[in-house]
């Protein structure tokens, strides 16, 4: 016979659509966060406390971080959407609806600097539009969905992309390594039968 570890250990999956959206707010900032600042780490080196300290390098982190993390929203409510949809089966779009009100609650309470708020604007905007089109085809599992973060990372990096050229391999693989890291989460902290009806539901 086979147990659940987590059922040993008492823990129950959560079914709560608040929670799941407190969590992949947490999600999109941590997978923004770790790939930008672990990259910029790397590639400072021995100058690593010189350069965070520099207020130009600063600001153009700033801005990465809010234009990247914009994007992420989006891919991990559109994982979601990938992991969910099969517990949806004629709900689909009913789904797709429940989640992209999550996407834009985070992307709405973002505490982001007005400089920045347009780019999240648009992709709340964006997003009921990005799940409708992922559902014109079956379900992508983590390792193959599309990554909208890719774009608006490579683009604003505050690294010089003559010094980070043949990088971008690399750059894209950490940032799918937290994507996929995301589902594992996704899939040891929530009930995905249970949640895709609570949103379904409206």
């Amino acid at each position: 016979m086979i147990f659940s570890l987590d059922r040993l250990l008492g823990r129950r999956r959560s079914a709560s659509p608040a929670a799941f959206q407190a969590f992949l707010d947490r999600q999109a900032a941590f997978v923004t966060q770790k790939t930008v600042i672990d990259y910029c780490r790397v590639k400072a080196g021995r100058t690593e406390r010189e350069l965070f300290a520099d207020p130009d390098f600063q600001a153009a982190l700033r801005h990465c971080r809010w234009q990247t993390f914009g994007a992420t929203v989006q891919d991990v409510v559109a994982l979601a959407e990938a992991w969910l949809r099969p517990h949806a089966a004629g709900h689909e779009s009913a789904l797709a609806t429940g989640l992209a009100r999550l996407g834009a609650a985070i992307l709405d309470g973002a505490p982001a600097p007005p400089e920045e708020r347009e780019a999240l604007d648009a992709g709340r905007d964006a997003l009921p539009r990005h799940l409708a089109q992922l559902q014109e085809a079956p379900p992508l599992a983590a390792n193959r969905l599309p990554l909208l973060a890719d774009a608006p990372l490579l683009a604003t990096l505050p690294i010089h992309p003559d010094q980070r050229v043949g990088e971008t391999p690399s750059i894209r693989g950490a940032l799918r390594f937290h994507i996929v890291s995301t589902q594992q989460e996704m899939e040891r902290g929530f009930d995905a039968a249970a949640l895709a009806r609570e949103l379904s539901a409206g």
